[in-house]
């Protein structure tokens, strides 16, 4: 087996992954922005979309429903700021598996919901079809994305960069 030398040009780079976090960064903090700002005009509707699932007690329901859009808009912030990156992506991946458990579960039970995640969502009206297959594979993607940013949080144009030089 041929070992590289650390310098040797046929060495892989992985100067790529900084850029590669950053465009992570920025898309998960535009998605979690607009998924909140769509709900927080409207926190009724965001309780009925977790009331939706079936799966809380109403007190719980109802204070997710009102807490999420407020706590995705944060989220997106911190993330597009790129303050406390590590933690924010790990958050975000706790969130990412809930909504992906909990569409599947709606699947799963044959209710007939849209899943709220950029907006109104509660029970579909006679004659409208839930879309779980495309929420799932959306929610999945974003949830693989998180999972790589907590894995390598460093990315170019954020806040932890510049804060961390200054300890060092």
């Amino acid at each position: 087996m041929r070992v590289l030398h650390p310098t040797s040009p046929l060495r892989p780079s992985w100067d790529w992954v900084p850029w590669a976090s950053t465009l992570a960064r920025l898309v998960l903090g535009v998605v979690w922005i607009v998924a909140g700002a769509l709900k927080v005009g409207d926190l009724d509707a965001s309780v009925r979309a977790v009331r939706a699932y079936r799966l809380l007690p109403e007190i719980a329901a109802q204070m997710i429903g009102a807490g999420l859009p407020l706590a995705e808009i944060t989220l997106g912030v911190l993330l597009l700021v790129g303050l406390g990156v590590r933690i924010v992506a790990i958050v975000s991946a706790v969130l990412m598996a809930a909504f992906v458990v909990g569409i599947a579960s709606a699947w799963i039970r044959g209710l007939q919901i849209d899943c709220g995640c950029f907006g109104s969502g509660g029970e579909l009206a006679a004659g409208e079809s839930p879309a779980y297959g495309v929420e799932l594979a959306r929610d999945g993607a974003l949830l693989l994305i998180t999972v790589l940013l907590a894995r390598w949080p460093r990315s170019r144009f954020a806040l932890d960069g510049v804060l961390l030089r200054e300890r060092e």
